[in-house]
């Protein structure tokens, strides 16, 4: 019986070796990238009112206290606690080269007054001048100036980042200097609605309020991230930008102090099932333009509204928010190849690319559902002249949606009374006689009915499943 015991428990202490022995050692990393990140301390001057002054000097115009009121403003604007005060915050960074050029982002620095840079180890700030910043992506470039050769951190390569793979998340959240943590890549490509290119890294490593900015680490030391954002009701969920994202933005912000971008001219939005099998494509996939601006590149090109891009260059465009990314990620001036899907066919297009604003490059908002005619609950009528023009039309275009019945196809598909009916199956409708026509013939042929609706100053389209009968 002993000898059993000991060997269950040699067993047992082997076991527990192996695993340990399984699990990655992350000293070296840890101290061999510590010296590269850096605390950034931002101040904000903050001019500041008591709120009673503020009552006071709102309600006292007009009354008979006016005399009151002046002497109780000369006494606000005497104390001491009115003078601006300074806001300060704190985040992470981390050197990518020895002469002191720094990576964060930008909600970091963003509005401050002052930024400096703490070292690891060192004992005084080093005041930081703004290079660039790049709101879109959260990204922004600082610069410290020093004599000593600094450690620096170099970007890796994201997109060949696995999930499930360890990584190494350094900053300084809650002011807590070079704290280490770990975790693994949890997923890729995730869309949190923080801007337009959103394509973020999603990690378990633990990531707090100060750890923005601070790198995320692959087990080589290379930069595969940029910690950016938390999930306040949630443990173990932090994001970051990808690196092969936030190395093409660092480069601009560093020769140019900005970030210059691809512009078609388009609103888009994703291809659905229903949309797919109206347009005769093998699956949802690509970016349908909802519609075409004015003089833009897309239009210039012959891009159309109801082509949906499906291939830029040689690269397969999966959705709406790739090809934002794919567009985004080329220059202004740039000729590229663009592949459409119209008429139930691929064709090819020649775009030469513009300059992208803050503004532009729009997304159109995504499509709710929609349904046909009188089976379908709908009402319709021409659109008349004023209200063309009250709808921002040069002329009279469309079928108004003037009623939804309760409970029918079309409520279910949340379309509106007021919308525009613009085109059905890609075919301009300006009589319900032609909207029966195409809804009668095509539509049913392919059980769906797309449809171009402007609404509200935007166009969209909207895809319907015709009922059986």
């Amino acid at each position: 019986m002993p000898r059993i015991l000991a060997l269950a428990l040699a067993l047992v202490i082997a076991a527990s070796q192996a695993a340990a022995a399984a699990l990655p050692e992350f000293t070296d990393l840890a101290e061999k990238a510590g010296g590269a990140v850096v605390n950034i301390s931002t101040v904000k001057i903050v001019k500041r009112e008591d709120q009673m002054q503020e009552f006071f000097r709102f309600h006292k115009r007009g009354t008979p206290f006016d005399d009151f009121f002046e002497q109780f403003d000369r006494y606000f604007q005497q104390r001491p606690d009115q003078r601006p005060r300074k806001e300060r915050s704190l985040g992470s960074g981390f050197i990518i080269s020895d002469d002191g050029f720094i990576v964060t982002n930008n909600h970091v620095i963003a509005n401050a007054d002052e930024v400096s840079v703490n070292l690891q180890g060192g004992q005084k700030p080093y005041p930081a001048e703004i290079i660039g910043r790049d709101p879109d992506t959260d990204l922004a470039l600082l610069k410290i100036k020093t004599d000593a050769k600094l450690p620096t951190l170099a970007f890796g390569d994201s997109d060949s980042t696995k999930v499930g793979q360890w990584v190494v998340a350094i900053g300084n959240p809650f002011g807590l200097d070079h704290t280490v943590t770990a975790g693994i890549v949890s997923a890729k490509g995730r869309i949190i609605g923080s801007g337009p290119f959103d394509d973020f890294i999603q990690t378990d490593a633990s990531i707090n309020p100060g750890n923005s900015g601070g790198p995320l680490l692959n087990m080589n030391g290379d930069v595969v991230g940029i910690n950016t954002a938390i999930v306040a009701s949630g443990q173990g969920i932090g994001f970051a930008i990808p690196s092969n994202m936030a190395k093409k933005v660092i480069a601009q912000l560093k020769d140019n102090q900005k970030v210059s971008r691809g512009w078609l001219g388009v609103t888009i939005q994703d291809v659905d099932e229903n949309t797919a099998k109206a347009l005769e494509l093998d699956s949802p996939r690509g970016a349908l333009i909802a519609s075409v601006l004015p003089g833009q590149p897309a239009e210039k090109s012959g891009v159309k509204a109801g082509d949906v891009i499906i291939r830029i260059e040689k690269d397969d465009i999966k959705d709406a928010n790739a090809l934002l990314r794919r567009i985004a990620g080329l220059a202004p001036g740039e000729k590229i190849d663009v592949t459409v899907w119209r008429s139930g066919r691929e064709k090819k297009l020649r775009v030469t690319l513009g300059e992208r604003e803050t503004r532009e490059l729009a997304q159109a908002e995504q499509p709710d559902e929609a349904q046909p005619e009188a089976a379908l609950g709908l009402a319709l009528r021409p659109v008349d002249p004023r209200e063309a023009q009250a709808l921002g039309m040069d002329s009279p275009q469309g079928l108004l949606v003037t009623g939804v019945a309760e409970g029918s196809p079309a409520q279910d598909g949340e379309i509106r009374p007021g919308d525009v009916i613009i085109q059905a199956n890609q075919q301009l409708v300006n009589s319900v006689a032609e909207f029966k026509t195409i809804l009668s013939g095509d539509a049913m042929k392919k059980g769906v009915l797309l449809l171009l609706i402007q609404r509200q100053g935007q166009s969209v389209f909207r895809t319907i499943t015709l009922p059986a009968e």
